[in-house]
């Protein structure tokens, strides 16, 4: 079962944004979206999985980021592929920084590179949505918590992460559209979790390809870490980290400029793409 958040007909800012539940080729509408979206709550899969409302050519629709959470928890140095190709130190507990709400975007939404900004990076990652209250959650508990599993670009403005002596990851991760999400979020029990495939693609050329048996804090172990103290809520997401191949560790560098296309594949999830554009 999939889901969506979407505005119908054109497409335009000040539609009103709808569930859905995506079928192949048409969304089938499941009522108006709350000011959470998408939160992958119990009750919120249970709404889509009965939706009956009208029928919508996915073509003919704007998918939107599926939620609004109020964290956005990214995990750094998650793959051992990654932590290679920078040269860091393999992290004994996981290594999280902030990405602000207002920087999501989604499905086939343009990513905006700011005028100060010349290296622009990719970074393709499962984000996990959590789907109910969480705190110190061990064990079983922490599985359950799990909503719904989605595509994440954490796109990276390397300028402004590496500008500092103290690295400003927050800032520069939470330039504006630089945090693409969707197109969809599918229900966590359709996936082995253990093992889901992701590949990140820049205008048609593999970048990124791993699977998430290659992380090195698995999902339930980064809820147990992070819910020690913080309160997850319906809706949050954490994006779990990049595989190697990311842009900046390239010999040499490579990075996004206007024109491109970027993807971030999460196999049994679908195809997040997003073509890159200059601000004005």
């Amino acid at each position: 079962m999939r889901a969506v958040r979407y505005v119908a007909g054109d497409g335009a800012a000040d539609g009103a944004a709808r569930i859905g539940r995506l079928e192949y080729d048409h969304v089938v509408d499941a009522g108006a979206a709350g000011h959470r979206g998408f939160d992958a709550s119990d009750q919120a899969w249970a709404t889509v999985e009965a939706a009956d409302g009208a029928q919508h050519a996915l073509a003919e629709v704007r998918l939107l980021h599926p939620c609004e959470p109020q964290k956005i928890i990214a995990i750094g140095l998650n793959y051992q592929s990654h932590v290679e190709e920078t040269s860091l130190k393999r992290p004994d507990e996981p290594f999280c920084f902030a990405i602000w709400p207002s920087a999501l975007t989604g499905h086939d939404a343009p990513i905006v590179i700011p005028h100060e900004e010349t290296r622009t990076d990719w970074e393709g990652e499962v984000g996990l949505i959590l789907g109910r209250r969480t705190y110190r959650a061990s064990g079983g508990d922490a599985r359950a918590a799990i909503g719904g599993i989605t595509a994440f670009n954490d796109i990276s403005g390397r300028r402004a992460q590496l500008e500092t002596p103290m690295r400003q990851f927050t800032l520069g991760k939470s330039f504006d559209t630089f945090a693409p999400m969707g197109p969809c979020v599918v229900h966590p029990d359709a996936l082995d979790l253990g093992r889901v495939g992701i590949r990140t693609t820049l205008n048609g050329e593999v970048m990124q390809a791993s699977d998430t048996s290659h992380l090195i804090f698995g999902f339930e172990e980064l809820i147990e870490y992070f819910s020690r103290g913080v309160t997850l809520l319906p809706g949050d997401v954490i994006a779990t980290g990049t595989p190697g191949g990311v842009g900046d560790e390239r010999k040499p560098p490579l990075y996004l400029v206007a024109g491109d296309v970027i993807e971030v594949t999460v196999d049994g999830v679908g195809t997040l793409r997003n073509p890159v554009t200059l601000e004005p």
